[in-house]
């Protein structure tokens, strides 16, 4: 069964992440939870504020076929998939940047190009209790970025340009007034 997911306009989404303190049957079974909800809605990354909890802790899951950079070779060949990640931070990145384009699975059919760092160093605590670290690049990079992002309470419209926002205002507002009925 999957977690009900938070749109934008859901306070859940606003609020930081708490770190976990201990990596238990719960986590583990929240992050169970989270993977099976990520693949039922046929995203790419989950974070706890997504399904309503305060837990520093998010998931991600890049198929092998989208790992792709433009020479068509695999950008993250030896990140096996898919990562839970607990109390996750940023410990390095490059300077070199790229623009893409993102989704979110708490702003459904809003997609908006976002700049992020190419590669990413990550320390992160793994379902064993063990710190641990994963470099990703590309696609990987970004999406590690956009779910820490989660779990500091920023979200994909405040990363979208002016003049995205105003492009999406209508289906910004209609959301938000959607969220706010359903609560």
């Amino acid at each position: 069964m999957s977690l009900p997911i938070c749109t934008y306009g859901d306070p859940a989404l606003r609020e930081k992440a708490v770190a976990v303190k201990v990596v238990d049957d719960a986590i583990r079974a929240l992050a169970e939870e989270m993977l099976a909800t990520m693949h039922w809605e046929r995203g790419l990354g989950l974070a706890a504020e997504q399904v309503g909890r305060t837990e520093r802790m998010c998931v991600i899951d890049i198929p092998a076929e989208s790992d792709l950079n433009e020479n068509e070779e695999r950008d993250n060949p030896d990140v096996e998939m898919p990562l839970v990640l607990v109390n996750p931070r940023i410990t390095g990145h490059t300077d070199d940047v790229q623009t893409g384009q993102e989704g979110c699975l708490s702003f459904p059919d809003i997609f908006a190009n976002v700049e992020r760092w190419h590669e990413v160093d990550v320390e992160y605590t793994d379902l064993n209790g063990e710190v641990k670290t994963v470099h990703g690049k590309g696609l990987l990079a970004r999406a590690l970025q956009h779910e820490l992002d989660h779990l500091d309470a920023i979200l994909l419209v405040d990363r979208m340009s002016h003049v995205k926002k105003v492009a999406v205002s209508g289906k910004l507002k209609r959301l938000a007034k959607k969220t706010k009925a359903a609560l």
